[in-house]
Order: C-alpha cells, then sequence, then structure tokens
C-alpha cells in the first residue's frame, strides 16, 4: 500500500502532466512544461505529445491507487530522464541551436524530472520497508 505522501507524490505527477499535456496542445512555451522550449517546432507534434502524455496521466493516477502499478510508473520516468539527457548531448539538438545557445536550461528541467524520480524512488522504498 502507498503511504499518503506517496500517493500524492504521484498524483503531483498526474498535476504536472495535465498541465504539460494542455501546454502542448495549445502550443503554450514555457520552461518546464516544455523542456525545448525555446527550440522549433511542429504544431503537430505538439498535439501528438500532448496526446502521449495522457498515458503518463493515467500511468501516475493509477500509480497513485495502486503500489503494484508505482514500480512502472517510476521505471518509464526514470527511462524519460535517460531520454531527455541524451537528448540534450545529442548532435540533433546542437544543429537546432544558435551559435553559443546554452543547454543548461534543459539540464536543469531535466534535473528537475530526476529529482522526482528519486524522491519517488526513496518513498516507493520506504513503504517496501513499512508493509
Amino acid at each position: 500500500m502507498n503511504s499518503k505522501l506517496t500517493k500524492y507524490a504521484f498524483l503531483a505527477g498526474v498535476a504536472y502532466f495535465c498541465c504539460m499535456a494542455t501546454a502542448h496542445f495549445f502550443g503554450i512555451k514555457v520552461p518546464v512544461l516544455f523542456v525545448y522550449y525555446d527550440t522549433p517546432f511542429y504544431a503537430y507534434q505538439d498535439k501528438i505529445i500532448s496526446f502521449a502524455v495522457c498515458a503518463y496521466i493515467a500511468l501516475f493516477y493509477s500509480a497513485s491507487q495502486h503500489r503494484s502499478v508505482a514500480l512502472n510508473a517510476i521505471i518509464v520516468l526514470a527511462v524519460t530522464v535517460l531520454g531527455l539527457s541524451s537528448v540534450n548531448l545529442s548532435s540533433s539538438l546542437a544543429s537546432v541551436l544558435e551559435e553559443g545557445q546554452s543547454t543548461l536550461p534543459y539540464w536543469l528541467q531535466t534535473g528537475a524530472i530526476a529529482f522526482y524520480l528519486v524522491a519517488l524512488v526513496v518513498l516507493y522504498i520506504k513503504d517496501g520497508k513499512s508493509s
């Protein structure tokens, strides 16, 4: 069983992903909701991202309700952090950045998601020891 704190931590993810899906659907390019907020984009891609993020919403909501789903949500978020890190290091991203444009803002956002991931892992482990 998830503790209340773990439940609310996953629900915070639900709220975040709802905001992210909305921002992508309407093209509201702001940091935190758009990791790559200042890079070229195609509106249809953002609509696709908004629909795909709905899977995160459902997964994190299920994880908040059922401990058996929590590890799956944690794994998916870990893959996301690895994927964002890969993009941050890629020549594809470098090719669309202006000369001298830093990737620091993307790393900070990736780091924030990684911090959330670590928090979920700690809570998941703590809950496992309590049962």
